[in-house]
Order: structure tokens, then C-alpha cells, then sequence
């Protein structure tokens, strides 16, 4: 029913992080990310990784604010979470399309 964004708690590369899923599908949640100018790059198979400085237009643009927790526990209710096998797999399949581009 949502796209749902957390708090940027993670650093990487000098930056903070927050993530952004939906508790309904994917499609709903690239076709938000399309809409909201996010480059299909920053998917990680189940969420997209949104830089801290972008937040705020995403909220804008309609995700709502949730904290991790809660993100996490849509996200495994709506069966869209990868686990750690499946995750293996779509690095691997990501690294494959981007070496073979």
C-alpha cells in the first residue's frame, strides 16, 4: 500500500544511507523510484540505497517515514525480502549485467 523510507543511518563513501522498499511490489516501488528521478542503479534487489541528501524529495514525492524496524517487517510481510541465498544470487546476476554491458 506504501513506499516506505527509513532514517539515513548508514554510512558508506563519506555518506549517510537510508533505504526505500514497498510493502506491495516491486513494480510499485521502481515505478516510484522512475517517477522520482532515482537511478534504477541504486536497486539492491529488494530496496532501493537513497543518499541522505535525497530524503527529503522522496518524502516529498510520497514515501512514508517509517523507522528500520518497521521498514524490515513490511518489507518481509509483503515477501518481498531476499534472503541471504537469494541475495548471493542477484549480486551475482547484477555483476554479471554490468561487466557484459
Amino acid at each position: 500500500m506504501a513506499v516506505l523510507i527509513d532514517d539515513p543511518l548508514w554510512w558508506w563513501r563519506g555518506r549517510r544511507w537510508c533505504h526505500m522498499v514497498s510493502d506491495v511490489s516491486l513494480e510499485e516501488l521502481h515505478e516510484f523510484a522512475a517517477v522520482n528521478g532515482l537511478p534504477r542503479r541504486g536497486f539492491q534487489g529488494d530496496h532501493y540505497d537513497i543518499p541522505e541528501e535525497y530524503r527529503d524529495d522522496m518524502v516529498a514525492g510520497g514515501a512514508v517515514e517509517v523507522g528500520s524496524r518497521e521498514l524490515l517487517k513490511r518489507l518481509r510481510g509483503a515477501g518481498l525480502r531476499l534472503g541471504p541465498v537469494e541475495r548471493r544470487s542477484w549480486k551475482a546476476q547484477s555483476e554479471s549485467r554490468r561487466i557484459n554491458c
